[in-house]
């Protein structure tokens, strides 16, 4: 079964981990609640970072005019 979270896009989940991030900060949560409020954000990061990756190796594969995939490396060349 597919978890909600995991159908947030990136944006929503970004969203979500800020307010989850800004009560934690507050302070004023008990320490079960606290906990899980972490663990929710460390989730929500996870979401994030798995879906940066997939665009970033979207990014990688760049279809020429005659429809050949060239793969590239976004990583700065050194200069000689």
């Amino acid at each position: 079964m597919e978890n909600k979270e995991e159908t947030l896009s990136f944006e929503e989940a970004m969203n979500k981990l800020e307010s989850v991030v800004e009560k934690l900060e507050e302070g004023d949560v008990p320490l079960e609640k606290a906990i899980a409020m972490f663990q929710e954000g460390m989730e929500l990061s996870k979401q994030c970072h798995n879906k940066l990756q997939a665009v970033e190796k979207q990014m990688d594969e760049i279809v020429k005019d005659d429809g050949e995939v060239e793969l590239t490396n976004l990583q700065e060349e050194s200069s000689e």
